[in-house]
C-alpha cells in the first residue's frame, strides 16, 4: 500500500483513502507546589530534545520502514521518539493491538493546523507538534529536526528516597502550555495475523500506553510532584514529560524521565 491520505471526518464518519506518493496537506489545572526533595538530581543542563511523534498502523504495509526508522532515531539522546498507533486502518482486516483513539484524534488536530506535511495518513512523523513528513523519509524528517526550536523552558527533576519525583519547569514566556505525563512501552513486538502485513512480525519503540495532564505552565517557573503510583501504568516502562501549547500546538519542552 502506498502512503494513503485520509480525510478527517468527525463523529465516526467513513474514511476516504487516496493513494499517492506526495503529501496532500489538509486546510488549514493548577500545579502542586512541593519542596525540592533531597536525593538523586537530574539536571537538564542543555537544550530540549526534539519530540518526534510517529503515527503508524499495523494494518498499513507502508509503515514498517517508518517503524524501523523510529527505532533507530530513538537511540539519539537529542530526540524523544513517541510512537502513536492510530485506529482508522482497523477496517482493513486487522485490528491494531496498540492503537488508541486519542492518537487518532491528536493526528486529526495536527492536520487541522495546516503545517508543512499536514494530513491524516500513515506513516507520518510530526516534529515538535509542528511540521510533518512521511514517516519513512529520513532526510525530510532530519530537515525538520534541524529547524526545530529547542529554546523553550527547561525541565529538571529530583527523586527522593521514597521514589517521589519533583519536576521543575523553568523559563519565562508570554504563552500558556499544558504539562503532560506520557507512559511509554520502550519495546513492543507484534505478530500480525492478517491484513496487509499478515504474517509479519513488527517492532515498535516508545509506544504510548497512557497520558495524564499534570497542569498548566504559565510562563514562569513552576514545580510539581509525581508519586511512585503515577509511574505504575500497565505495560509502561518509560515516562516522559511533555509541555505543549493548547489545541495540539507546538511542543516547547520535553524530557524522558530517568527512573
Amino acid at each position: 500500500m502506498r502512503k494513503i491520505v485520509i480525510s478527517a471526518l468527525i463523529g465516526g464518519a467513513a474514511f476516504a483513502g487516496i493513494a499517492g506518493a506526495q503529501l496532500a496537506p489538509t486546510s488549514a489545572a493548577s500545579s502542586v507546589q512541593v519542596t525540592t526533595p533531597a536525593g538523586r538530581s537530574d539536571d537538564a543542563g542543555g537544550s530540549n530534545p526534539v519530540v518526534i511523534e510517529l503515527f503508524t498502523s499495523q494494518g498499513c504495509s507502508s509503515c514498517p520502514p517508518a517503524d524501523l526508522l523510529a527505532r533507530r532515531l530513538a537511540k539519539d539522546d537529542s530526540l524523544l521518539v513517541i510512537t502513536r498507533p492510530v485506529t482508522y486502518w482497523d477496517r482493513l482486516g486487522w485490528k491494531d493491538t496498540l492503537a488508541r483513539e486519542d492518537n487518532t484524534r491528536l493526528q486529526r488536530a495536527y492536520a487541522d493546523k495546516g503545517h508543512e506535511g499536514a494530513g491524516v495518513y500513515t506513516p507520518q512523523i510530526v516534529v515538535n507538534g509542528g511540521g510533518g513528513a512521511v514517516g519513512s523519509r529520513e532526510n525530510d524528517i532530519r530537515s525538520l529536526v534541524r529547524r526545530a526550536d529547542r529554546a523553550g523552558p527547561l525541565i529538571t527533576t529530583a527523586t527522593d528516597a521514597g521514589g517521589q519525583i519533583s519536576i521543575t519547569i523553568s523559563g519565562k514566556s508570554d504563552y500558556m502550555a499544558g504539562v503532560s505525563l506520557i507512559a511509554l512501552s520502550s519495546s513492543e513486538t507484534v505478530r500480525i495475523g492478517c491484513g496487509e502485513n499478515g504474517g509479519r512480525t513488527l517492532h515498535y519503540v516508545n509506544v504510548v500506553k497512557a497520558e495524564r495532564n499534570l497542569g498548566s505552565w504559565r510562563g514562569r517557573p513552576m514545580r510539581l510532584a509525581i508519586s511512585p503510583e503515577d509511574l505504575n501504568i500497565s505495560g509502561a516502562d518509560r515516562y516522559a514529560i511533555v509541555v505543549q501549547r493548547p489545541g495540539a500546538g507546538a511542543i516547547v519542552a520535553a524530557k524522558l524521565l530517568d527512573i
